[in-house]
């Protein structure tokens, strides 16, 4: 729907007159001859022609700068001009275009104008083109020093309020965004009138997506409410939660956690408990008089429940981390505040009875979670999978949470889906570096075993601090490495890649016992898995394991698991391999390195793939620098030779660039003892290719030696290659010896 024009009562912003009317040309009364200057009308009336205006250039410096301050000022409402019309345009591009350069032309009108003329035109196109009101919300949240500074910013909360009931879901998220933003210019007492009264409006609109947009924007909006609005606004958004349209409830779902955090962290602990006010709310009414946890939690019960649609239920998890971090805040503020008061009874007893409501909560929440994982929606059970290392952080410092979530997460790791399963395996090292303390699989002593959705809860056994079966407790780490052997034999590629990438980071948690005994062996398994993937991926990862347990357990399997990749089929494992060489190096040391690990390195330079090729010898090069010169010369270079020597021309023209490549990572005696003369003896190859490969090469290592050296040994080979008979090999000798030319003279200089 593209927008009609506006009402002639309104005033045609695109009437040039009426948008710009500071300077303009205007043409003379008279017929004017061949020789006569037009005339330059300003806002006094008075004319000045271009004589004239020559005069005053000439008159004097001031004067100079004053003329081209004005057409400087020309210019720029000249394109202020052009880009209303834009706004107008028939092609959408130049619409969005126009939207998008919105304080350019507010800064053309003025602030009276913008407000005047600009935004009511604004407001009149909300039925344009969804890029184009995307343009126009994002811009609107900049034009507050353009409408005359924070005193007017309430005009722009008009087109904004519209933007935030159109259909399109990006145009009222930029729309929010651009609100959050004006309303922080806004005094106290335009912000309760202005924009918490326009989210009123929002939240009782009879078009579905403006009480989207309300339940959005309720939460950043609570802290600055007085207490009669906050009842009023929780009661919006009470009735928001039970709307009938499925995506308002989602969104309302989505903004829960949120609302529940800000609303802890602005009343506090004891405020949040206060058992004054009661909840009476329904879908007719929006009257809020009560308790907040109640209230709150009540709402969260209800979107997690069966009867509501996946996209609703999805939210569950995330809601479940902004609770956690909400309870951990209130204890926080329980404790601190404790500490600093006195310590008498009358302060304890306070403090329980805070803490009590809170642990009741805790526990009234844990089933939701488990009632997640159980969820029959595969997404919502991917979703916990995928953000259940945020719950546990979030959940970790409250009593007997560990306990509850820790087996929930291990029904996860073996759920019947593969992508829930890989979503979880992903999550195991962020789940096991939590320092909780949790009981063994199957432990039933004491109260707090794995039950059998994972939520039975004893307060004198799971309180960390309090525990007396603490000696029966773990680590996280090493309960969770129990089950990593079943997720190595699992039937899914994307579980053991998974696996592969994150369980070595187990073994810093565990200790080098530990991880000898259960870390060790479903590594050893996942380095001959049949899957490449697998194998590369703990390749990837062993440098934690390898700083734990150290390089004799682990040498006999990778260097096998090594081999096997090298021969892959796929290319890009071959390159990811290789890719991987140094960092194994730098890991393991020169002592990985046996013969057939060295032949390997070496003969990837005979690969079919030039992209392997020229990995290869880039991988000799980091080798060098990793190892050192002597390691290379002793162990590299002899093999590289061979290469030099080999039928094939690709061969040795790739060892003549790996050669060049390793000589600018050793040291000078070296370069020139060892590697300059091969390099050297390369040009008498018969193969032109190879000849100019020499000649590139010698472009390579030239500056590492000295001028004498250059003169004496590079430039009589270039001399011989520039009278070559191939044209090639005698362009790569001439270029090269320019350029060497040039970096000897900046060296001297």
């Amino acid at each position: 729907g593209r927008q009609q024009a506006p009402p002639s009562d309104l005033p045609d912003v695109t009437d040039t007159g009426t948008i710009i009317g500071n300077i303009k040309l205007q043409p003379p009364l008279e017929p004017a001859s061949a020789s006569s200057s037009p005339i330059l009308v300003t806002e006094d009336n008075t004319t000045t022609t271009n004589d004239t205006l020559m005069m005053l250039h000439n008159k004097s410096p001031t004067t100079a700068t004053a003329s081209i301050a004005v057409e400087q000022e020309e210019e720029e409402e000249e394109d202020a001009l052009h880009t209303i019309e834009k706004l107008r345009s028939d092609e959408l591009s130049s619409r969005i275009e126009a939207a998008r350069k919105l304080p350019s032309i507010a800064t053309a009108l003025g602030p009276e104008r913008t407000r005047d003329e600009l935004l009511p035109f604004l407001s009149d196109g909300i039925d344009d083109e969804d890029e184009v009101l995307e343009a126009i919300a994002i811009s609107l949240g900049t034009l507050v020093p353009h409408v005359g500074g924070a005193i007017h910013a309430t005009s722009l909360l008009t087109p904004l309020e519209l933007l935030l009931g159109v259909e399109e879901a990006v145009v009222r998220e930029k729309a929010a965004t651009s609100v959050i933003t004006i309303s922080q210019s806004l005094t106290e007492q335009e912000y309760i009138t202005e924009f918490v009264g326009m989210i009123g409006r929002l939240a009782n609109k009879e078009w579905f997506t403006a009480r989207i947009s309300a339940c959005t924007l309720i939460a950043h909006a609570f802290p600055k409410m007085s207490g009669e609005l906050r009842h009023v606004h929780l009661g919006y958004f009470c009735k928001l939660c039970r709307d009938d349209v499925p995506m308002v409830r989602r969104i309302a779902s989505k903004n829960l956690g949120t609302l529940f955090y800000t609303v802890v962290e602005t009343l506090g602990a004891a405020a949040f408990f206060d058992k004054s006010p009661t909840t009476t709310t329904t879908t007719t009414s929006t009257n809020f008089t009560g308790n907040y946890s109640t209230m709150l939690l009540d709402l969260y019960e209800l979107l997690a429940g069966g009867d509501q649609p996946d996209s609703v239920r999805l939210h569950t998890t995330e809601n479940c981390v902004c609770f956690g971090r909400a309870m951990a805040l209130m204890r926080e503020q329980v404790e601190s505040t404790t500490t600093t008061s006195s310590s008498s009874s009358s302060s304890r007893l306070e403090k329980e009875l805070i803490m009590t409501p809170i642990n009741e909560l805790v526990k009234r929440i844990l089933p939701l979670i488990a009632a997640t994982i159980d969820d029959r929606s595969w997404r919502v059970r991917w979703t916990a999978a995928s953000k259940f290392a945020a719950v546990v952080h979030a959940f970790k410092t409250l009593p007997g949470a560990m306990d509850a979530l820790v087996p929930n997460y291990e029904k996860l790791l073996q759920d019947p889906e593969a992508e829930v399963r890989t979503a979880a395996t992903y999550n195991l090292s962020e789940v096991a570096k939590t320092k909780a303390l949790v009981y063994p699989v199957g432990w039933s002593g004491g109260g707090g075993g794995d039950s059998e959705n994972g939520m039975d809860i004893d307060d004198d056994d799971n309180d960390v601090a309090n525990d007396g079966n603490n000696k029966h407790r773990i680590p996280v780490a090493q309960r969770l490495v129990t089950r990593l052997v079943g997720l190595t034999e699992d039937d899914s590629v994307n579980v053991r890649a998974a696996l592969a990438m994150v369980a070595t980071e187990l073994a810093p948690l565990l200790g080098k016992d530990a991880s000898v005994t259960n870390l060790l062996p479903p590594m050893l398994l996942l380095l001959r898995d049949s899957s490449s993937e697998v194998r590369l991926n703990i390749i990837s990862s062993l440098s934690l394991l390898n700083d734990v347990i150290g390089t004799d357990l682990l040498h006999q399997s990778l260097l096998p698991a090594i081999l096997d990749l090298a021969d892959d089929g796929k290319w890009r494992i071959r390159l990811a391999v290789i890719e991987r060489i140094p960092l194994l190096a730098k890991q393991l040391g020169s002592d990985f390195f046996d013969d057939r690990l060295l032949g390997l390195c070496v003969g990837w330079l005979g690969d079919d793939i030039s992209s392997i090729r020229e990995a290869a010898a880039k991988n000799l090069q980091d080798l060098t620098v990793l190892l050192g010169t002597d390691w290379s010369v002793q162990n590299l270079l002899p093999r590289v030779r061979q290469v030099m020597e080999h039928p094939s021309y690709l061969r040795r023209m790739n060892a003549v660039q790996a050669t060049a490549l390793m000589a600018t990572s050793m040291d000078v005696k070296s370069a020139l003892v060892e590697v300059l003369p091969i390099l050297l003896e390369m040009h008498y190859d018969p193969v032109p290719n190879v000849r100019f490969n020499v000649a590139k090469g010698l472009g390579i290592v030239g500056t590492v030696f000295d001028r004498s050296v250059y003169q004496g040994q590079i430039v009589p080979i270039l001399t011989l290659m520039e009278n070559d008979p191939d044209r090639d090999v005698r362009y790569f000798a001439a270029n090269t010896r320019e350029l060497l030319n040039m970096a000897f003279q900046k060296s001297a200089l």
